[in-house]
């Protein structure tokens, strides 16, 4: 140390460091600007935009049902939540009442989706965290999701399945019997998942007490879904907005105490046996009737007809290739998705083209939380605090 500088003004050189955007445990294409002192960090920003595809921008120049296919790819662990945020929003602004059943099938698609999601989510997280038998468990789980997925409509990623009205077609009988066994073992599993890693002393190790964040700060940055809850906040739209029928299933909102990444991870938990708390109550309550609305001017006509008559399939074409005029206005519909409120702003001139669409998606918002979690952390946590926030690449740049 020079002789003309004290202990009290010497605070050490700090260190730039860029964690990604090759980084394996930051999910995706996500580069971290690193300020550190040591290895304790000081500042650490998010730098993004090297995922961006101008999905809001495409769809000014689609149809309505066109768009379906994009949301899709938003959050592609999450596709039929992304899906059912869009179609809400349209129905709102066409005033379109989907039938009960079409309802009852959105809410259980969507909470094995949930599911799916979180199981993707807890395995890869486990793994940044040094735990690999968990990743085995939990993909043979979410195989089994998928294959129902498939068993659907052909597809197990992005399927596009929701529709303006109700979903694309009626699901098989052998879908609910796949579903039914599967949910009558899944608690199981999850406890399962417990003995492997809640009480596990490394793993409470590198989560507790890591990343913090308080609930106000929390709220004051925009954050939401399992993070916010695991700050002590009970805020979830299915409860607190309730949408597709929500206000009529049982279950219980997760709620954390520290606000760090052990108890994020517990919500997770929590919310998994929630979610197929919902699904079996969809299963023994699946009311009867049409899966798509009786309107026209939006909906096409059943597939018998389209192959059968040529007004069904002039209909049909002229629905799909010169789409549907929904009335002008602006409206902001939001979902629950795993990741927080998933919101999407639609403004409309009149004619079949959204004039602007805005998506308000968790992961971007929820990323902002990064910068408080990390401050005075060490490096090595910052795998764990990344991993914990839960985000998905294709939302945050969209």
């Amino acid at each position: 140390m020079p002789e003309n500088i004290t202990a009290e003004q010497d605070q050490g050189e700090r260190l730039i460091l860029n964690m990604g955007p090759q980084h394996p445990s930051t999910h995706g294409v996500l580069r971290v600007i690193l300020e550190l002192d040591g290895e304790v960090v000081v500042k650490a920003t998010p730098v993004i935009g090297h995922l961006h595809r101008g999905i809001e921008k495409l769809a000014e120049n689609m149809t309505y049902n066109q768009v379906i296919p994009l949301m899709d790819r938003l959050d592609y662990c999450s596709p039929l939540i992304n899906n059912l945020g869009y179609v809400l929003a349209v129905e709102k602004l066409l005033g379109l009442e989907v039938p009960a059943r079409a309802k009852a099938l959105r809410v259980l698609l969507c909470e094995l989706t949930r599911i799916q999601s979180h199981l993707i989510w807890l395995g890869t997280h486990a793994l940044d965290l040094g735990a690999m038998s968990p990743l085995l468990y939990m993909f043979r789980e979410r195989e089994e999701i998928l294959d129902m997925y498939e068993e659907v409509w052909g597809a197990r990623m992005h399927m596009a399945y929701f529709r303006v009205g109700g979903v694309a077609a009626e699901v098989p009988a052998s879908f609910f019997v796949r579903a039914k066994k599967f949910l009558a073992g899944f608690p199981e599993k999850v406890d399962i998942y417990e003995t492997l890693l809640t009480d596990n002393p490394i793993w409470r190790k590198r989560t507790q007490g890591v990343g913090i964040i308080s609930s106000q700060d929390a709220i004051a940055l925009g954050l939401s879904g399992p993070g916010l809850r695991a700050s002590g906040v009970p805020w979830d739209l299915r409860k607190a907005l309730p949408y597709s029928g929500y206000d009529t299933y049982e279950f219980t909102v997760p709620v954390g105490k520290g606000g760090d990444v052990y108890d994020r991870y517990l919500v997770r938990i929590e919310e998994m046996r929630q979610s197929a708390r919902i699904c079996e109550q969809a299963l023994k309550t699946m009311p009867a009737g049409a899966v798509l609305a009786r309107e026209p001017k939006v909906v096409p006509p059943e597939k018998e007809r389209v192959m059968t008559t040529i007004e069904g399939l002039i209909h049909h074409f002229k629905i799909m290739v010169e789409g549907y005029n929904v009335p002008e206005g602006e409206i902001y519909a939001a979902v629950e998705s795993p990741r927080g409120e998933l919101g999407f702003y639609i403004r409309s001139d009149g004619g079949p083209r959204p004039y602007r669409l805005k998506v308000r998606t968790p992961s971007f918002v929820n990323l902002e939380s990064l910068c408080k979690m990390a401050e005075g952390q060490m490096i090595a946590d910052m795998v764990a605090i990344i991993g914990s926030i839960d985000i998905v690449l294709g939302e945050v740049d969209r």
